[in-house]
């Protein structure tokens, strides 16, 4: 038997962290004796998440090998042997003296080892007084008084008198060592910035082992998983070409900071090595800039002195043949220029195995280099660096601003304004913290106050060398006017607005992107990074500082109102903004009103927004190159005609008191009326050639839309929420160009033109809530109708429950299918109130569609008719609360979207084993109900409705406890449940004892055997483990994420062929109420994978309040292929059902126990999920009364 104490509630260290036992060696230990350059001495308690943690890294990070234990052990217990090792092997020992330091005996027990190695072998210590006094220490006082009270308490409570002595002799040793260490020169953190205080220990440490002196890396905070990804690369040696890692992202993101640590760590593994940093700056006016930079890579990769050389070109050659016969790794540190390069890499190749790490600002320029355009291509990486997120955000700003990785109390608020100000930027969270340390919450409020008029110049410097690096004026207007005026605006709008002024968008917006000025979000709108957009604005008022009329933007509410007011301006301005309801906010010109004239002098505005601003006089004052104008709330009831509309491209007066837009006057009543409202508006037709646009949502007032013949060129019209419109002209056929129409919710519309189906060019239509009578569109027509909405309340007469999809679907689903053009390519009738029985039976004639959305319908299965699409591509039935089944999807899927948002569950989903891979969305993760089944993933069932046979061929041979076991016969959710995933067959019960029939029994975590030979073929394994509630300390109530398992992991290692599964369980619906249960399992192997002789190790790693009372483990059949749960090791298999929605397979801290190396994630970049198939699909299915 097999005897593992488990951990001993309450335990103590005086070493902890989560970095391993083995420490990280980075060189070469000037005293060969020596193992380690510094021993940390701690209490974990105190410093383990910080201070001690951040020492650790520094030291790391400066190639200082570093020993730093990560166990706990209850107090009062000898020390480790390792631990006297270690610290005899180590040239240096840090004594991190903290408040509840001495009330480790563990503590005490190392300083008295240390100060012995201090006087028998030169070993230096270094006490580090951390917020305690060092007379507190020498005198015992305190917190060091409390704790030596208490051991002598224990001391005095003894009542074997031979330990009482060992107490008596350990006390002494204690105190002399206390006051010993209290009387060294140390080091007191007190009043002192840490980050700072480490630096100096590090140095410190460097100056007196006489090791190469190496700045301590800043903080690795959100970049570990960076750092996992680069040495895996670096390590991967199948590629027989150059291998170039591309990290890029916009300035200040942590490019360089992430190659500079890489290098530091890998540099002594190649032959040769050079880190040439800042190079677009080393470049900028520097004449010979350029050379300067291959002079150095040139020495460093050759190791040789040579004559100047003051020809590019021949340093290149250079290079190239020094880096063609070694093995060499480059970091070329922000490059943005391909003559750098290629004046840097040259196009002749390196020596197989070399690696070139890039840092950049513009993703395009790698594969853009002469050396991508030889026979020989090298492999090129690609790493986005995104910025960090909430939490990480949080801890860098923090140990900047407190030295900690929370706010201090009452800086909550003012750090949250911060942290959403910088938006994961690393460099602006780390400079804006460094300015505000020591600052009190009125400074920090001024300086946000300053923050919101202008951007730290630091940060900005750092952003504009990508916008200096724009290779035209084109580009650089582009961006200012995006950054003014389009950010959160659609893509094609914008560019059809800024093409209309004469900017070039479409190279222009592509360079912004690869510059990371720009990004385009989910919906296609520009986004941009909130210091990126402060930047932008940043270079139009340098234009003039103290004279806004003189900039060619205005975008600022206040400087625009008193520019118009003051009449100042003039042909300069292009591009101006003013929303009076952000003035009348702060009580600023509320009252007044602006005159049209203010208009007149601005001859070459072209982009004018004035929402909810009451002007006065002559529309004809407005410029007349005006191309795009915004006015939402409009007081008139129709647009003046003596407006300059002629070269207008895009019109938005949503929000407006508009009445009609031009004509379709049909009725004499309502001309009539009209004609009483405004007689100027029935002057002549204009024709509006340029305008592509127009835009009249939540006009509440607008009944009539007409004489769309003087808009021959309108590409979309979008009226959203007009819910007094009635009618739209026939004339609508006029728009040839037309592609997108937005009637949403125009509750009162009786009925489209009948021409509408005449536009052939429409692609996207939303009629959302429309009531639309029973007109009828012949949808027919439309040939390339690419999109079509009809989301909630469309057509639907919910009292009949009946389809009536008025003026686009008949009420005949199956006439309404084959009205369709075979040319749709996506479809979507979410939200449509559709049952299963609604759909047609047929909808081959789709023959192109590729997309399709049943979201939020009360389907229960998927229609038939989509397994009659030959080129589904995309399925979504995202909360289909009656959805139970989905049988057999069509094999073109790539992508399947299921997940409910309101913990509805589906119960049963079969593929096709001929399926492609694909993608699946967002799948939920509670607790499935008491009977599903998704197949290639897991099927559960209730225990009392497995067949007696099935059992018995899973050798759970006495099955009586099983079907008695219900906890709670009134809820079926409560029963015991059958769990099948990977071949594992598991159920969890109440019980204390491992069921009697189990062989091999040990107390514990862990049990390990050497399977036995027998006479019966070894078809499987089965394991069960008694599992027991813990009581926790307090101090243990905040878990750290990723510490601890989520549900019950258990490891099989099969030491003799070098392979192992990781098995976190799906977390079923079973109510274990009780104290102490029973996991129960059987594993599934195929041949090879367990044979006799082989040596098993099985261990389960509890959750944060479990321990594992007991094992046991029975030879009596993991299905599939499970390649894509592999970690970086060959034979090493994570097993957990959520890595089949996510795009990496991730390693926790609680798999480190089992997986030491190898990085945290592992990124697939193609959709791999495929049903697994059985290997014994007889016994799931039940049919068959044993195992083969």
């Amino acid at each position: 038997m097999v005897v593992l104490s488990e951990l001993p509630e309450g335990s103590s260290s005086s070493s902890s962290s989560y970095a391993n036992t083995s420490p990280t060696f980075s060189h070469s230990s000037s005293t060969h004796d020596h193992r380690y350059d510094v021993f940390l001495s701690f209490r974990g308690l105190d410093t383990r998440l910080s201070f001690t943690n951040y020492l650790y890294e520094a030291l790391i990070d400066a190639n200082i090998s570093t020993f730093l234990d990560d166990e706990e052990i209850e107090t009062g217990e000898d020390l480790k042997p390792e631990l006297e090792t270690a610290i005899k092997a180590s040239q240096a020992s840090i004594i991190v003296l903290s408040k509840n330091y001495a009330s480790s005996t563990w503590c005490l027990d190392e300083l008295v080892l240390i100060l012995e190695q201090r006087m028998t072998s030169n070993h230096i210590v270094i006490p580090i007084f951390y917020h305690v006094e060092p007379t507190h220490v020498r005198k015992q006082q305190s917190s060091f008084g409390d704790a030596m009270a208490k051991h002598k308490q224990t001391m005095e409570a003894e009542t074997n008198a031979y330990k009482r002595s060992q107490w008596a002799q350990k006390m002494e040793r204690w105190n002399k060592a206390l006051t010993e260490v209290a009387n060294l020169k140390g080091n007191d953190v007190k009043g002192r910035l840490e980050t700072k205080f480490i630096e100096e220990i590090v140095k410190d440490i460097n100056r007196r082992l006489h090791l190469p002196l190496r700045s301590a890396q800043p903080l690795l905070i959100g970049i570990e998983h960076h750092i996992s990804f680069v040495t895996s690369w670096l390590k991967d040696v199948s590629s027989h070409t150059t291998d170039i890692l591309t990290i890029s992202g916009m300035g200040g993101i942590g490019k360089t900071h992430l190659a500079n640590y890489v290098y530091g760590q890998h540099c002594r593994e190649f032959h040769t090595s050079s880190y040439i940093e800042d190079i677009s700056r080393r470049c900028v006016g520097k004449f010979n800039g350029l050379l300067d930079i291959q002079k150095q890579l040139c020495g460093d990769v050759s190791k040789t002195s040579s004559i100047q050389v003051y020809d590019v070109s021949v340093y290149t050659s250079k290079i190239e043949n020094a880096v063609a016969h070694k093995r060499v790794f480059l970091v070329l540190d922000d490059i943005d220029s391909i003559e750098q390069l290629d004046a840097l890499l040259g196009s002749k190749g390196f020596h197989p195995g070399s690696k070139i790490i890039i840092t950049t600002k513009n993703t395009w320029l790698t594969e853009s280099c002469t050396l991508f355009k030889t026979n020989i291509k090298p492999k090129n990486e690609r790493l986005l660096l995104r910025g960090l997120d909430e939490i990480e955000s949080q801890q860098l700003f923090c140990f900047h601003a407190f030295t900690i990785n929370h706010p201090k109390p009452g800086y909550e608020e003012v750090s949250d304004k911060i942290l959403k100000y910088c938006e994961g930027h690393p460099l602006a969270l780390k400079v804006l913290g460094k300015s505000l340390h020591n600052r009190d919450v009125a400074y920090w409020e001024g300086c946000i106050e300053g923050l919101k008029k202008e951007t730290c110049s630091h940060i900005n410097n750092v952003l504009r060398m990508s916008f200096d690096s724009l290779p035209s004026n084109n580009d650089k207007e582009l961006f200012k006017y995006i950054a003014c005026y389009f950010v959160g605006i659609d893509r094609d709008v914008t560019e059809t607005i800024l093409e209309a002024c004469d900017i070039n968008t479409k190279s222009g917006i592509t360079n912004l992107l690869d510059r990371f000025l720009l990004r385009i979000g989910w919906d296609n709108e520009l986004k941009m990074h909130q210091l990126v957009q402060e930047m932008g604005r940043f270079e139009v008022r340098q234009e003039s500082l103290d004279k806004p009329w003189k900039r060619s933007r205005l975008w600022c509410d206040k400087e625009s109102f008193r520019v118009l007011k003051q009449k100042k301006g003039k042909g300069n301005l292009v591009g101006l903004s003013l929303d009076m309801r952000m003035l009348e906010k702060e009580k600023l010109g509320a009252s007044f009103e602006l005159k049209t004239d203010a208009l007149s002098n601005m001859d070459s505005l072209m982009l004018l927004q004035l929402n909810y601003v009451h002007m006065n006089g002559s529309y004809e004052n407005f410029p007349e190159e005006l191309r795009c104008l915004c006015m939402h709330g409009f007081r008139l009831k129709c647009i003046p005609l003596d407006l300059p509309m002629e070269n207008l491209v895009a019109l938005d007066m949503s929000y407006s008191n508009i009445e009609y837009f031009v004509g379709c006057y049909r009725d004499p009543q309502r001309l009539e009326k009209k004609q009483k409202l405004d007689e100027s508006c029935l002057k002549k037709k204009r024709l509006l050639g340029s305008l592509k646009i127009l835009n009249l949502s939540f006009c509440g007032h607008l009944r009539s839309l007409g004489d769309f013949d003087q808009l021959p060129a309108l590409e979309r019209l979008i009226v959203r929420n007009c819910i007094g419109l009635v009618e739209v002209c026939e004339s609508i056929e006029k728009c040839v160009d037309l592609f997108l129409i937005d009637l949403s919710y125009c509750n009162k519309l009786e009925k489209l033109p009948r021409n509408i189906g005449m536009l052939k060019k429409v692609k996207m239509m939303w009629l959302d809530g429309c009531s639309l009578g029973e007109s009828q569109i012949k949808i027919r027509d439309m040939d390339s109708l690419e999109m079509w909405k009809a989301n909630k309340n469309i057509g639907i007469n919910t009292r009949t429950s009946s389809i009536a999809f008025v003026g686009a679907i008949p009420r005949d689903l199956k006439f309404f299918a084959s009205s369709l053009r075979s040319s749709l390519v996506r479809l979507s009738l979410a939200n449509s109130n559709l049952s299963t029985e609604s759909f047609p039976m047929d909808f081959s004639c789709l023959s192109m569609l590729e997309k399709l959305y049943l979201d939020e319908n009360p389907i229960t299965s998927m229609p038939h008719y989509v397994r009659t699409l030959p080129r589904i591509d995309l399925l979504s039935m995202t909360n289909c609360d009656k959805l139970k089944s989905v049988e057999y999807p069509p094999q073109t899927l790539s992508q399947l979207a299921l997940y409910s948002d309101r913990d509805a569950f589906t119960k049963k989903v079969v593929f096709n084993l001929e399926m492609s891979p694909l993608h699946l969305h967002s799948f939920s993760r509670s607790s499935a109900p008491e009977a599903y089944e998704f197949e290639g993933m897991i099927k559960i069932q209730s225990m009392v409705d497995v067949e007696e046979k099935v059992l018995r061929s899973l050798g759970w041979t006495n099955i009586d406890f099983l079907k008695e076991r219900r906890v709670g016969t009134n809820s079926s959710e409560s029963e015991i449940q059958m769990i099948y995933e990977y071949g594992i067959f598991s159920t969890m019960y109440e019980q204390k004892e491992i069921p009697s029939w189990f062989r091999h029994r040990s107390e514990g975590p862990s049990i390990s055997f050497t399977i036995p030979s027998s006479p019966n073929n070894l078809t499987g394994l089965n394991f069960c483990s008694v599992n027991m509630l813990q009581i926790l300390d307090d101090y243990m109530d905040e878990v750290p994420y990723g510490h601890f398992p989520l549900t019950p992991m258990i490891t099989i290692s099969n030491i003799t062929k070098n392979r192992m599964w990781i098995y976190e369980r799906f977390q079923d619906k079973s109510c274990v109420r009780g104290k102490c249960w029973v996991l129960l399992s059987h594993w599934m192997f195929t041949m090879n994978e367990m044979e006799v002789g082989d040596h098993v190790t099985i261990t389960v790693t509890e959750r944060y309040n479990e321990v594992i009372k007991e094992c046991g483990s029975w030879n009596h059949i993991i299905g599939g292929d499970l390649s894509p749960f592999e970690t970086t090791t060959t034979g090493e298999y994570i097993l957990n059902n959520f890595q089949f929605f996510i795009n990496v397979t991730q390693l926790f801290p609680y798999h480190r126990k089992f997986i030491a190396d190898g990085p945290d994630y592992k990124e697939r970049y193609k959709p791999w999920f495929r049903a697994l198939s059985p290997r014994k699909p007889d016994i799931i299915s039940g049919t068959t009364s044993s195992a083969n």
